[in-house]
């Protein structure tokens, strides 16, 4: 398995996977508005400067599969320590609590050739049923799976990974396949 370097800089033109979880053994997420207001919170600070591919956000954790649209990596970088601190605001009022949510430093992984970006947009799909939340990853809320099946309007960039997988059909089958063969151990991302 590679070995993640957790601060590369974050170049535009350059695809990379984005991942974070809580500190300890604490959630990130404790209810379906939480959900949503991280992703809109998203929208706000990240979406001018980032295309996100694919998404999954779990319980104690997130991945974003993005391809950076600026050169400035510290920008990028402060906008998402500002996605952390308003979302970590939000958090410890409802939960009466106090301190950090995050752990410190978000984790990136560059995408360094196209079958890895295929089993990265599978990797991230396929997290829920990965860690046991859901028996089928198709069938969860919280990734953007679904986007791809649906018609309704996205800010996602659902056409160019439809672009990459050759279609609709060719990106369920994918899914499909990679779910019976799993993923090449060479592309497993998270580190334990």
């Amino acid at each position: 398995m590679k070995s993640t370097d957790y601060h590369i800089p974050l170049f535009k033109g350059n695809i990379y996977h984005i991942y974070n979880r809580a500190n300890g053994n604490e959630k990130l997420f404790y209810t379906e508005a939480n959900y949503l207001y991280f992703l809109r919170q998203y929208e706000k600070y990240l979406f001018e400067l980032l295309d996100t591919f694919a998404f999954c956000l779990l319980p104690n954790h997130f991945h974003f599969l993005v391809d950076v649209k600026v050169n400035d990596s510290n920008l990028i970088s402060e906008n998402f320590r500002k996605l952390f601190i308003s979302y970590s605001m939000s958090i410890n009022i409802q939960e009466k609590r106090k301190g950090n949510l995050f752990q410190r430093t978000f984790k990136r992984k560059i995408i360094e050739n196209e079958n890895y970006f295929y089993q990265a947009v599978y990797y991230i799909h396929s997290n829920p049923a990965h860690h046991r939340i859901v028996k089928d990853f198709r069938k969860y809320k919280y990734s953007s799976y679904r986007i791809f099946l649906s018609d309704k309007e996205t800010k996602l960039s659902k056409n160019i990974v439809l672009e990459w997988f050759g279609g609709i059909n060719n990106f369920v089958e994918t899914h499909n396949i990679l779910s019976n063969n799993y993923y090449d151990d060479n592309y497993i991302i998270e580190d334990n």
